[in-house]
């Protein structure tokens, strides 16, 4: 579960996969050999964010916070995604983790039953922290295990002049407005489909980033405020009545069972997908890609009558602390720096993200002008993963992925496909 502050809210959830034993982190209670003469304590930081940053600044970064404080280092653990979290899980298991971890709420739920992430929520109370100015803080049973630094939003990719092509002049708002949009595009005689809906069952991340947005944007969940499976609830049914709504009425682009995140990114580019929920991160690859696609990104569409907040999906840069890291207090400074507004807004420019403080903004001179208009997007709504911090969130996803093809194939109703998922989701938490 998450809570959040300011202008954001949500509950948010993911799980764990298998652990694998690598070398390169060192044990955190190794700490006092590893610390120099003179009382410097240096801190270990596991992270994948460096490689993906601009080259040289996040040293540079860290570099600055030795400055501010006399007396701590920082050594950087960095390598890529898949490699860190390997490394972060068997650290975990073998009681070697890093002091401070960056982490990926996929990650949260075994890690924090291993009580191998600290609890924030009491570090933060003991430093008297006003966790007021944090987008959000992402708590597993009860626990505060990670706080994000970078927020990585999933808003509605539009196609403008496939829109125009079919007499839509404007971006749809609401499910029906975009119903007619996607139809219309998939019947104007051409190559293009309305919309793209990965469903392939290898990693099946289809369903959190182009499934449930239609549940989320319109203040729905699919799971209790407790953190268990609710998916026969009214907005969930809706949300996936709203899809089979689209397969029925040929708006969905060819093979969705066999899609993946990059395909639907490669037709959009190509100009065969009219729109498509994806990450800011492809702004820059589909302006590289296609100088002459004209899109552009607006809020994921509403349930029609819907007035409230938009949910908005969101991936992260979390920060989490060590359980068994002997240097908790310096940890906080380091978590101190990274979630200021100064530091968390010039960590998102980097990362053509949003900061996890509610008073940073990122730099946009001399960047596309879709991310600003995206943050507005984001500063409007809340954000919104409920795979963060539960068990198993890839099976979990797998599992309604599953459902939702046998569902399209036509051999369960809504309701009934929903029920199966329900069950099978219930024997994982």
């Amino acid at each position: 579960m998450t809570s959040s502050n300011g202008w954001q809210r949500g509950a948010l959830a993911a799980g764990i996969a298998g652990v694998v034993a690598l070398a390169g982190c060192s044990a955190s209670g190794q700490a006092d050999a590893d610390q120099p003469q003179g009382g410097t304590v240096t801190l270990e930081f596991m992270q994948w964010w460096e490689p993906e940053l601009p080259k040289g600044s996040f040293r540079e970064l860290m570099d600055r916070f030795e400055s501010e404080n006399p007396g701590i280092e920082v050594e950087l653990i960095s390598g890529p995604w898949s490699q860190t979290k390997d490394q972060i899980i068997a650290g975990a298991a073998s009681g070697t983790i890093a002091d401070v971890v960056g982490l990926d709420g996929s990650w949260l739920y075994d890690l924090s039953r291993q009580g191998a992430i600290a609890d924030l929520g009491e570090i933060f109370e003991e430093n008297d922290y006003d966790t007021s100015k944090l987008v959000q803080q992402v708590t597993v049973d009860g626990a505060t295990v990670m706080v994000p630094a970078v927020n990585f939003a999933y808003p509605l990719f539009v196609n403008l002049d496939l829109l125009e092509q079919v007499g839509v002049s404007e971006p749809p708002t609401t499910r029906s407005e975009f119903l007619a949009a996607a139809k219309a595009i998939s019947e104007a005689g051409g190559d293009a489909s309305g919309w793209a809906m990965p469903l392939a069952l290898e990693t099946a991340n289809g369903v959190q980033n182009d499934i449930l947005p239609w549940v989320w944007a319109g203040g729905g969940q699919i799971l209790t405020d407790d953190g268990k499976p609710d998916l026969e609830n009214e907005a969930s049914v809706s949300g996936l009545e709203f899809v089979k709504e689209l397969w029925d009425a040929g708006a969905v682009s060819p093979g969705a069972f066999s899609m993946a995140e990059q395909d639907k990114v490669e037709e959009f580019a190509a100009g065969r997908v009219g729109m498509m929920f994806s990450s800011l991160a492809h702004i820059n690859m589909l302006r590289a890609s296609n100088p002459d696609l004209n899109f552009t990104v607006v809020a994921p569409p509403v349930p029609d009558g819907y007035s409230g907040e938009i949910g908005i999906n969101t991936n992260s840069w979390g920060v989490g602390i060590a359980d068994s890291s002997e240097h908790k207090a310096e940890a906080f400074k380091l978590l101190e720096f990274l979630l200021s507004a100064e530091v968390s807004s010039e960590l998102s420019t980097w990362a053509n993200g949003f900061p996890g403080n509610v008073d940073g903004a990122p730099d946009f001179s001399g960047t596309d002008p879709l991310f600003k208009q995206a943050f507005d997007i984001f500063q409007d709504g809340y954000p919104m993963n409920e795979f963060v911090g539960a068990p198993v969130a890839q099976e979990l996803q797998r599992q309604y992925a599953t459902e939702v093809q046998r569902m399209l194939d036509g051999d369960l109703p809504v309701t009934d496909a929903l029920k199966a998922a329900q069950t099978a989701w219930s024997g994982e938490f």
